[in-house]
């Protein structure tokens, strides 16, 4: 045990032809909107203004259905949001758990017996948007479920308390017992999860995937369909695992140092001109990316593997480790639910694990971002909602309440919708209280 707490701790939906022809015309309705039938949005019900966060009056049935007006609605309420949500007021909030656990629902929170009988673990590695994690968390929470929060330890005060807060009201969430500050594309990044993965495997529930997410992911399955979808991986993990390029054969086969960088990391790993050993135990490298949806039988395995630890060792000096670790580790043979080396590629695409959209592959697989970009990659807009609930992935990245809040507004109603369907078919047990 001492060993291991050492190493851990150190079909793609065919585009609608429709859609740019619906965007132009709200494009002109937007133009013209003094002059139209469309009058701003009116003031949300007395119910909503109650929320501690913003909530709107919008028709998301409609926004799903691609209408114009709603549409049109929307895009002003994007245009015109008149302030954002801060970390502080969720600190505020969670001071008092009766009150936190009552207003978002987490008081009366149902569960099937298929869910109670397949828990399911996650590890959120954050460091911003208070507010967003707690959805986050709200959408994916299931009382039978447990989750694990790394929050890095250069988030501001006021995210912190919000964090332990969360913790704090909620029994089955939990902070991590041992913290880092994390870098970008550093080693420090793959061990925030695993320092969350340690501490899950300790714990009293007995969960059989777990999967790990970042501050700006979100669900695009209910909880029940989770669990319906993971139970018939039948003991095989999700994640993306292919070959390398040339190009990303650099970042493992050169040593890096964490140095000062002049932009937003202000720490990254450096490539300099030493090269590194090959890989311990003759593993054959594979790259994909930080997320993954694993077996509770890897977890343990990796837990007191040799090869996985001499392999997190040998990778401290490589460019964005957590982006071949998981990729290379499911690869080697005797690993519970690998996958063999000879076998194909599993890229991006392929896994259902996590919906990114990158603006380079956009109007070819992907329909075009109705949000925004930053480096590459779609923060998701409304004009996706049906895309995204309907391409087939489990989770998607990036959403930001900043770029468009209707958008998310909408998936946590439909997702609500989608669990309430799923449960009237089935024997319920309906979670009272904190406890």
């Amino acid at each position: 045990m001492k060993a291991r707490r050492s190493w851990l701790r150190l079909k793609r939906k065919p585009f609608i032809p429709s859609l740019l022809s619906l965007l132009t015309i709200i494009a002109l309705l937007l133009v013209n909107i003094k002059h139209s039938h469309i009058s701003e949005p009116t003031d949300p019900p007395e119910v909503l203004k109650s929320l501690p966060f913003h909530k709107y009056g919008i028709n998301c049935s409609a926004i799903y259905d691609m209408d114009p007006v709603e549409v049109g609605k929307a895009l002003i309420i994007k245009k015109n949001k008149d302030r954002e949500d801060t970390d502080e007021s969720l600190a505020e909030f969670t001071e008092n758990c009766p009150s936190f656990i009552k207003i978002r629902g987490y008081d009366n929170v149902c569960f099937s017996d298929q869910e109670k009988d397949f828990p399911l673990a996650y590890s959120l590695v954050v460091h911003k948007n208070a507010w967003m994690v707690e959805r986050l968390l709200r959408a994916t929470y299931s009382p039978v479920n447990i989750y694990c929060i790394h929050y890095d330890q250069k988030s501001s005060p006021q995210f912190s308390a919000a964090m332990e807060g969360l913790a704090r009201c909620l029994p089955n969430v939990f902070i991590t017992s041992q913290r880092e500050s994390v870098f970008y594309a550093s080693i420090s990044r793959l061990q925030a999860d695993l320092n969350c993965l340690y501490d899950l495997v300790e714990s009293k529930v007995k969960w059989k995937y777990v999967i790990n997410l970042c501050g700006q992911d979100f669900p695009l399955r209910s909880n029940m369909e989770l669990v319906s979808e993971l139970r018939k991986l039948n003991g095989s993990n999700m994640l993306e695992t292919s070959r390398p390029s040339n190009i990303k054969k650099q970042r493992f086969s050169f040593h890096h140092e964490l140095k000062d960088v002049n932009f937003e990391y202000k720490k990254m790993p450096i490539k300099t001109d030493q090269a590194k050993t090959p890989p311990p135990h003759g593993i054959e490298m594979f790259i994909g990316n930080a997320y993954f949806v694993l077996s509770r039988e890897f977890i343990l395995h990796m837990a007191s593997s040799v090869i996985a630890m001499d392999f997190f060792e040998w990778s401290k000096d490589t460019y964005s480790p957590d982006e071949h670790f998981w990729a290379t580790l499911v690869r080697v043979p005797g690993f519970p639910g690998e996958v063999a080396r000879e076998k194909p590629d599993i890229t991006d695409l392929m896994s259902k694990t996590r919906l990114v959209k990158w603006s380079y592959l956009e109007e070819n697989l992907y329909p075009r971002c109705t949000g925004e970009h930053v480096r590459s990659v779609c923060i998701y807009g409304c004009g996706e909602l049906r895309w995204l609930l309907n391409y087939g992935s489990w989770f998607a990245n990036k959403f930001e309440p900043k770029v468009d809040p209707v958008l998310i507004q909408c998936l946590e109603e439909r997702l609500e919708e989608k669990q309430r369907s799923l449960f009237s078919r089935t024997t319920l047990t309906c979670h009272k209280g904190s406890t």
